[in-house]
């Protein structure tokens, strides 16, 4: 009688999954694109360190 309307334990368990899921999904995404920024900005800063270093060395 008052089961209507109501999600039953195995579908309550399936959805809670599924979001955990959706989160653990959602944060790997996220660690990976931080990941990349994190290469990017550190192959930027050692060309640049290269290149200052270059430029140094050739004014001496």
């Amino acid at each position: 009688m008052g089961t209507r309307g109501v999600v039953g334990d195995k579908w309550s368990m399936r959805i809670l999954w599924a979001c955990a899921i959706g989160s653990a999904i959602g944060l790997y995404m996220v660690a990976v694109e931080r990941q990349a920024k994190n290469r990017e900005r550190m192959l930027a800063e050692g060309l640049k360190a290269m290149e200052s270093g270059e430029s140094n060395g050739g004014d001496v």
